[in-house]
């Protein structure tokens, strides 16, 4: 037994370190921005504030250092527009998008001036330019001027254009002055990061995060893709494509990866279909080589592919919206295209069978039987559909009416759709969440669940979970936990059970970048929640991993353990099989704290079941899996 214990104790900073190198700690927060595209210098002595993809990092140029600044290590919001430094304040202001306001030194202290930013009032509040006069910022607005004391970290005077006192002139001052002399220095560095801030759609594979840019009919923005492994960055080619191709390289909807050759990924655009082969682009198709089609016949501007998916055996499947005479077409491994004619999808103008195909057709996804789903997202017929490529046959889902015969009217888009681990269809609208249950799938009038939560006040009343909240993607973890990103209300987590909102972040209440979440990712192996926002990609540690298919000795281990006094955070438990019984024990046997596994883990607070924080000793991890058959036994350390 002795022996048994040093060999965990030796083991321990090995396997501590993995974890920590996959991960971060549960409950943290990370943000991945951009500082590729240097827009503005500010000099202040050893130091370089440097600018950058509305992004900021200090470089030393004494130790050749550089700090990247975010919302995680103390910037107040996300989008930086004006930088400028006053050299009697020791400060630098940093100007937002949305008007608010920072000061940081050069040590890293960061003071935030919120006045603007909360200020409710009808004109414009954009800072157009700002000027430094001693320890004063003068910050030019559409409604007048602001006066900012930096050394107070205070507003002390705004005049607006009608005020006596409005100033003639600002004081001299460019804020650029910097730029030009130091431009060179700072274009050989490397903070990290993606080089591009749009992330529309996010798919997890291989043990790599594989994001692209988004966009839509629109609004325009540049065609990406980029890989996140091992926290380092891969841009696949992004240069030249339009010069190549002839069309414009925008709006890079959706993307699949080829699970016969992980190199090979497919990107939906409005201008086609691309498909990259190691990082490089390897072919085009648009109406010129492929029957995917323009909306109108002719502008090359609008050939709509907003849903990709590849089968088993390497078979692209893709969405051809508001075509003509095409809706869903396949590419096979061999280079031969497929049109398939599915009449239920040609009902965009008319309302029919005859019109051209449905709006904005998106979504794509396979489920555990290996049928293909997807939804079209669009006023004009919001629907869901289920096709079986193997014998061509497709089922539509629309009209929706719920559990209690009530028809769920003023829907105008299905947003997604995913399959949780007990096979039910979650599917996410612009009036809430809906499961079409696995009982329900072949049903000829399939009912859809709006799930209630009982409010628990004494009453018998319950709300329907998320009502009327407009969803825009959902994620399954291994704990069976929904993951629900919205167009405006931020990302919620729901029990396995439905019943429990676990969490509700936005950006005023955590470290999110934005409340409006274009696509959510899950890592299973560290629990890393990928949230894919219009303002970046940011995440969250979550504690509920893959779980394994038995619990041994040597895989069920705690981290951090020893625990020391200053830590406060979760101890984690890993290595657990999926809903298992967890226990923990102090020496005598008595029951500090218990519950299920989310997954493959387990978190302990490190208090006992009246919340206070246990004693110093050697606590078990005692563990049985689901149907009660007996686990392992792990050891915590604990010193207070």
């Amino acid at each position: 037994m002795k022996n048994r214990l040093r060999r965990v104790v030796l083991a321990l900073p090995f396997l501590l370190l993995l974890c920590l190198t996959a991960s971060a700690q549960v409950g943290t927060w990370r943000n991945y921005l951009a500082y590729h595209d240097v827009q503005n210098i500010c000099e202040a002595g050893q130091y370089l504030f440097v600018l950058a993809s509305n992004g900021l990092y200090t470089y030393n140029k004494n130790d050749q250092s550089i700090t990247t600044y975010d919302r995680v290590n103390g910037l107040s919001d996300t989008h930086i527009t004006h930088i400028a430094w006053s050299q009697q304040a020791q400060r630098l202001i940093c100007i937002y998008q949305n008007s608010n306001i920072d000061l940081i030194d050069t040590k890293g202290n960061i003071t935030n001036i919120s006045a603007l930013y909360t200020k409710t009032m009808t004109d414009d509040k954009t800072v157009n330019a700002v000027s430094i006069d001693g320890i004063y910022a003068w910050l030019e607005c559409a409604f007048g001027i602001i006066k900012v004391n930096m050394q107070r970290a205070e507003i002390t005077d705004t005049y607006t254009k009608n005020h006596p006192d409005y100033p003639a002139s600002l004081p001299a001052y460019d804020e650029y002055q910097d730029l030009a002399g130091n431009l060179q220095t700072v274009s050989a560095l490397n903070p990290g990061g993606p080089k591009y801030n749009h992330f529309g759609s996010l798919r997890y594979a291989n043990g790599q995060l594989y994001t692209c840019g988004g966009g839509n009919n629109t609004i325009d923005i540049p065609g990406c893709l980029q890989i996140l492994k091992d926290g380092e960055w891969t841009v696949c080619q992004d240069e030249g494509i339009s010069e190549k191709t002839g069309v414009r390289f925008i709006n890079t909807a959706c993307l699949d990866i080829d699970p016969t050759d992980a190199n090979r990924i497919a990107t939906g655009s409005r201008t086609g279909l691309y498909i990259f082969q190691n990082g490089q682009l390897a072919n085009f198709y648009n109406d010129a080589n492929s029957p995917i089609e323009a909306f109108n016949g002719t502008s090359k501007d609008y050939e709509l592919v907003y849903g990709v998916k590849y089968t088993s055996d390497g078979t692209l499947w893709m969405l051809n919206s508001q075509a003509p005479t095409q809706s869903l077409i396949s590419l096979d491994k061999n280079g031969k295209f497929n049109s398939h004619s599915i009449p239920q999808l040609m009902r965009l103008n008319d309302g029919g069978y005859t019109g051209k195909s449905l709006g904005n057709l998106t979504g794509m996804t396979i489920d555990s039987k290996g049928l293909l789903w997807f939804v079209n997202n669009h006023w004009i017929y919001p629907s869901l559909y289920r096709y079986d490529t193997a014998s061509d046959e497709i089922k539509t889902y629309a009209n929706f009416v719920n559990q209690d015969g009530a028809a769920i009217n003023g829907m105008y888009g299905v947003s997604c759709v995913t399959e949780d681990l007990e096979g039910n269809m979650w599917i996410g609208t612009d009036v809430g969440p809906f499961v079409l249950e696995k009982s329900q799938t072949d049903a000829e009038s399939p009912v859809y669940t709006q799930v209630k939560v009982p409010r628990n006040d004494g009453t018998n009343y319950a709300d329907y979970l998320l009502n009327m909240v407009s969803i825009s993607c959902i994620a399954i973890d291994a704990a069976n936990r929904k993951w629900i990103g919205t167009a405006g209300n931020g990302v919620y987590l729901i029990s396995a059970d439905n019943m429990t909102q676990l969490e509700h972040f936005t950006i005023e209440n955590s470290k999110l970048l934005s409340n409006t979440i274009n696509s959510i990712a899950l890592n299973p192996q560290t629990g890393e929640v990928y949230m894919a926002t219009e303002a970046g990609l940011c995440s969250y540690v979550s504690d509920a991993i893959a779980p394994q298919q038995q619990m041994t000795d040597d895989s069920v281990w705690a981290y951090p353990n020893p625990v020391t006094p200053e830590y406060s955070g979760l101890i984690t438990i890993v290595g657990l099989t999926y809903d298992a019984d967890v226990k923990i024990t102090s020496a005598n046997g008595s029951v500090i704290a218990e519950g299920r596994s989310n997954g493959g883990s387990f978190t302990w607070d490190g208090c006992d079941q009246k919340g206070r924080r246990v004693a110093s000793g050697v606590y078990m991890v005692v563990t049985a899996t689901s149907d009660g058959n007996k686990g392992t036994v792990c050891k915590i350390a604990v010193i207070n």
